[in-house]
């Protein structure tokens, strides 16, 4: 499969907004955010968010988008030194082709400019997706039981980080 990654830019929010709404009603479960709240924000909403974060698109030959990932860092001057990795959806047709290696890839590459640490949370059954983060030197550190409550359900959240200024897999001692 030929796709190449990149920034998105204000040009890309009609593609945006679709993916992103998409990964939201898809896997409720997966996303802080809402499909429905999601749905409600206009046009300026979607260009604040391409130029707040760090969005980075799977771009298919097409020009359409495969997958998507953000970096956030945040804005304080004590948690400057780590960033977050959020957003992170690969269209299930693309699933299993490389595309969210080399997405998670190319943010933590853009990350270890910024950042000495990348964080991110995933839902504690997404097996697929922790498993790739662990193949990609990310640790567990924790749980937070009942982050989210979906369709009747509380959903727990693993929080994962990967030291950039270590080698993958060794813990700080």
């Amino acid at each position: 499969m030929s796709f190449s990654i990149r920034r998105l830019g204000l040009d890309d929010a009609p593609a945006y907004r679709a993916i992103r709404h998409e990964a939201l009603a898809n896997h409720p479960e997966a996303f802080v955010s809402s499909a429905e709240s999601f749905a409600q924000k206009s046009d300026a909403d979607i260009r604040e968010t391409l130029s707040a974060l760090t969005v980075f698109g799977a771009i298919l030959p097409d020009g359409s988008l495969g997958g998507i990932n953000a970096f956030l860092r945040p804005e304080g001057i004590k948690e400057r030194h780590r960033g977050w990795m959020i957003q992170v959806y690969v269209r299930p047709e693309h699933r299993g082709s490389g595309m969210a290696q080399a997405l998670v890839e190319h943010l933590v590459h853009h990350a270890s400019q910024h950042v000495l640490q990348v964080h991110l949370g995933v839902w504690s059954e997404n097996v697929p997706a922790i498993k790739l983060y662990e193949r990609l030197g990310f640790e567990t550190y924790g749980t937070e039981p009942r982050y989210l409550f979906v369709n009747g359900r509380f959903i727990d959240e693993h929080l994962m980080v990967r030291f950039l200024d270590k080698a993958p897999g060794k813990s700080e001692q």
